[in-house]
């Protein structure tokens, strides 16, 4: 992998993810690059440096507005004329599609190969993970809702998204088995609003005597 790609991508790019959320921000990044890298491995005739800067810039747009943050995320990544120093512009528009078509929420496939590693390589695969990303989300998309409120919202995208008829399921492309490990585990908890009401508290350490608004 191109050494100057690299280091552009740490000191200019990774930064600005740092202004996302806990649940989009530099470690979320690093996961996704670390599995995108890990489905691309197995597929031959791949630039692993588009791969890459695809895993970095996919979220790069999430402080800027987050219900669009892949619309936003690909317009940042096209319009970087620093990235004319590694890529031509053929390459530069399959990796915006690949980073406006990740979000498991949209309708149409992933347009080119490259969508489809950073679409699964987005995908969670922990539990707890899942539960913590739903709550800081929520912390700062609904500053003034209760904690009772804010559970319930986040049980509700769960089921939604992982749950036994979730849009997620279907949006896998590569063999993972910790994926399927992780959609049975959070199908069981979802199946059970109290235990999942249960979990939510003990994994975010909430204090329902201290968050809890009138």
């Amino acid at each position: 992998m191109n050494k100057d790609l690299q280091k552009y991508l740490e000191n200019v790019i990774m930064p600005k993810n740092d202004l996302n959320d806990a649940a989009h921000n530099r470690e979320h990044v690093n996961y996704v690059r670390r599995r995108s890298k890990k489905f691309a491995s197995n597929i031959e005739g791949l630039n692993l440096d588009m791969v890459d800067t695809i895993a970095v810039y996919h979220d790069v747009g999430h402080s800027i507005d987050a219900k669009n943050h892949e619309m936003v995320s690909a317009i940042i990544l096209a319009s970087d004329e620093n990235l004319r120093d590694y890529f031509n512009e053929k390459e530069i528009v399959v990796m915006a599609q690949a980073v406006e078509d990740h979000r498991a929420s949209k309708n149409n496939e992933p347009r080119s190969i490259y969508g489809r590693i950073v679409s699964s390589a987005d995908r969670n695969t922990s539990v707890d993970q899942l539960l913590r990303r739903t709550y800081a989300y929520r912390l700062k998309h609904m500053p003034n809702a209760s904690v009772d409120e804010i559970i319930i919202e986040s049980w509700k995208h769960a089921v939604n998204k992982f749950g036994r008829e979730g849009y997620a399921i279907e949006k896998m492309y590569f063999l993972d088995d910790e994926y399927e490990q992780f959609l049975k585990d959070v199908q069981e908890l979802t199946d059970n609003p109290i235990e999942f009401r249960k979990r939510y508290i003990s994994v975010n350490e909430i204090n329902l005597g201290r968050l809890r608004k009138k």
